[in-house]
């Protein structure tokens, strides 16, 4: 596929699909097109049975640097109508991200703020290169919040901290990002790539309908009393002791081997 403001690509070797956010000189700000490009390879990825991880990326040195805001100045008193086109894609590349059985890597090779913010938070996990910084940004513009971020970052930080990374507009740095939970891992600048394709490979050899079904009942966990998430988990785990890793991993075990998942 060729894109206008991303790159995407698909290794088949290890199963591992790319999305780059390419608009270096805006520190990959989204615009409509951008949007619209999100939603089409998260679709694309999520349709892609070879495809059993995904990263998410920026060229440049910013990882997603929010909404371009020249392009709601443009539009003048059409900005309103703008935003909601825009956000109908964003967010469903968000939904299509947290829904799909594949597990999302955000590598965060610079600044991930506001709309990078909120697509970070989305993502399974969190790597940063040390260098990386972290701020919600959107009430600095004079704009509240968008992406999921109000829904993810609540949950993961607790609503006190939520509320000072919204009103305020602190910025973290990569060890108080890790400290505060946001992300998963900080590596040194240089070996962010490296680090984040051997997780993404490992990731992609894994049993993704398992992996896919640990995703949903973590992030719907907060909606459910406790039994009936426990007969989600019930279900859950019947089915994918019938999936072909699940008869994969169990066999391995008992067998004393490594299992070989093929994803299905």
């Amino acid at each position: 596929m060729d894109f206008e403001t991303l790159l995407y690509d698909v290794d088949p070797a290890t199963h591992v699909a790319t999305i780059t956010l390419n608009r270096p000189a805006q520190f990959n700000a989204l615009n409509l097109d951008m949007a619209r490009e999100l939603m089409l390879t998260t679709i694309a990825a999520d349709e892609d049975p070879g495809v059993r991880c995904v990263v998410l990326t920026g060229n440049g040195k910013a990882f997603f640097a929010g909404g371009d805001l020249s392009t709601f100045g443009a539009a003048g008193d059409a900005r309103g109508a703008l935003i909601k086109e825009m956000t109908t894609y964003f967010h469903a590349a968000i939904s299509r991200l947290s829904r799909m059985d594949a597990p999302v890597i955000a590598s965060i090779n610079g600044v991930a703020a506001g709309a990078g913010f909120s697509m970070m938070l989305a993502c399974d996990l969190a790597v940063a290169a040390e260098g990386a910084k972290f701020t919600m940004a959107y009430t600095k513009s004079g704009l509240s919040p968008d992406g999921s971020s109000s829904w993810f970052l609540p949950r993961i930080v607790g609503l006190r901290r939520a509320q000072e990374l919204t009103l305020t507009n602190r910025v973290l740095t990569a060890a108080e990002a890790l400290a505060w939970g946001l992300i998963t891992r900080v590596v040194p600048n240089d070996d962010l790539a490296d680090h984040v394709r051997a997780l993404s490979v490992e990731l992609a050899n894994g049993p993704t309908v398992a992996l896919g079904a640990a995703k949903r009942l973590m992030r719907d966990s907060s909606d459910h009393a406790l039994e009936a998430q426990m007969e989600l988990e019930s279900r859950a785990i019947a089915a994918t002791s019938l999936s072909t890793d699940g008869r994969e991993g169990v066999s391995a075990f008992l067998e004393k081997r490594a299992p070989t998942y093929q994803g299905r």
